[in-house]
């Protein structure tokens, strides 16, 4: 954090180890939830200014992978895409596809590779498929035809 001009708050040092040491990806609302019984005075607005901060000094990247609710990963390390089930919504770290990076355009500078696979985990394809069927079209209504 001092390297990257960071005043090394209690706060932010929890926020930060706490995003480093889950392989969850979580949500603000998660690392709130998960460090309030350490942090008893803990409010939402500090894990979210800590966030912003943190994602800011390049240590810690915002993940658009759900529509509306940002997810956050550890920035130093390996880049590598992620993988997100459609049935239970887990998302895992998979390996970057050889050559992503070298794909430019003239005049274009990238500064950031995000690639999301989406499709069944493990778990969710062994369950028979009426059970993942049912969890994709929950909201689904029948309309007669």
């Amino acid at each position: 954090m001092h390297q990257r001009g960071i005043r090394p708050s209690a706060q932010r040092i929890a926020v930060l180890s706490y995003v480093a040491n889950t392989r969850s990806h979580p949500t603000a609302e998660e690392i709130y939830t998960g460090l309030l019984p350490l942090y008893r005075s803990l409010s939402r607005t500090t894990v979210y200014n800590s966030l912003h901060t943190l994602v800011d000094s390049g240590l810690l990247k915002e993940l658009d992978i759900e529509s509306g609710n940002c997810r956050y990963d550890f920035a130093l390390q390996p880049d590598h895409s992620h993988f997100t089930c459609r049935v239970c919504g887990c998302i895992i770290d998979m390996k970057l596809p050889d050559g992503i990076k070298c794909v430019t355009a003239p005049g274009y500078i990238i500064d950031t590779v995000d690639v999301v696979f989406k499709g069944l985990c493990p778990d969710c394809n062994r369950k028979p498929a009426s059970a993942t069927d049912a969890a994709d079209t929950s909201d689904m209504t029948d309309t007669p035809t």
